[in-house]
């Protein structure tokens, strides 16, 4: 909230600012949306002046008008939503993946976050014929899984390699809690800086670039609810647009299923708490199972 002082604006003087605040008018906000034929009669000031001084801070203090027509064809232009390929995880993210967004998919170890984010992968590569980056930061990535992946949607070999050189619309992290968890293990201001300068990049990437990012974060036991949260705390918080939680079904606890359930704990289109099931078959593919359409549990 910017106060009205001398100085702030040519025309604004200490007379006039002390006549303005007798009357109620102490910020830029106040100034702006008042009725000014009234306040010039009210404080017994010029009406000519007072138009003068709001326009000088309309221009220093508000942002360029846009006209909302033009923003709409824009972001139509410009947004694509990109489909994982498993009808139940497109209707958790409201169809799918939003390019310009940071989705972020967080679970305990071997709750299948990479096994999802290579069959996403493979799905927008393949399916889609868009290019994908995939970014492993934990050293464990393997082609020949990917490659599975993809062999597993065709069934013509000539079909399995798509070459192009188009742009990136896919961006995937994997895992971005294995990078910026180390930063923090001596000087912490230093690391919260470097995590804040990867967010910010992430972002930027994203909404320039028109990319739909995908990054995967570890969890952690909440102390007081026992609930689970996304590890790197409060301040990464913010960088997804859309968070998911990945666990094994109750049911699968100890056993080796397929079986998973993805959370949606944090979204701008949709209600948190919907949950659905997932199943993570041959070679790690999302497969859908029999009759799914997508139905919240």
């Amino acid at each position: 909230m910017v106060m009205l002082q001398a100085g702030l604006c040519p025309g604004l003087t200490a007379e006039m600012i002390q006549l303005l605040k007798a009357s109620g008018i102490r910020t830029v906000v106040d100034l702006i949306s008042s009725d000014l034929e009234e306040v010039a009669q009210k404080c017994s000031l010029s009406y000519k002046a007072l138009v003068a001084v709001r326009r000088v801070l309309l221009a220093q203090f508000s942002a360029f008008p846009i006209n909302g027509v033009h923003l709409y064809e824009e972001l139509k232009s410009s947004m694509a939503i990109l489909s994982t390929g498993n009808k139940s995880l497109d209707t958790l993210l409201d169809s799918g993946l939003y390019t310009g967004e940071v989705m972020e998919l967080m679970g305990a170890p071997g709750s299948g976050k990479t096994q999802v984010c290579l069959s996403i992968a493979a799905s927008v590569s393949h399916s889609l014929k868009q290019n994908v980056l995939f970014i492993d930061s934990t050293g464990g990535f393997t082609a020949s899984r990917l490659l599975q992946l993809v062999q597993s949607r065709t069934e013509e070999e000539e079909e399995q390699v798509v070459c192009s050189v188009g742009p990136v619309k896919l961006l995937v992290v994997d895992s971005v809690s294995a990078v910026v968890c180390p930063l923090f293990g001596g000087r912490q201001s230093e690391g919260l800086a470097l995590m804040m300068q990867l967010a910010r990049e992430l972002k930027t990437l994203a909404r320039e670039f028109g990319l739909a990012t995908v990054v995967t974060n570890h969890v952690t036991r909440d102390s007081s609810s026992g609930h689970l949260k996304p590890a790197l705390g409060r301040s990464w918080s913010f960088v997804p647009s859309t968070r998911v939680l990945l666990e094994r079904s109750q049911g699968a606890l100890g056993k080796a299923s397929t079986q998973r359930i993805a959370s949606l704990t944090k979204s701008p289109r949709q209600p948190t708490g919907i949950k659905v099931e997932l199943d993570i078959g041959g070679h790690g593919a999302l497969e859908e199972r029999p009759g799914a359409s997508g139905e919240e549990l």
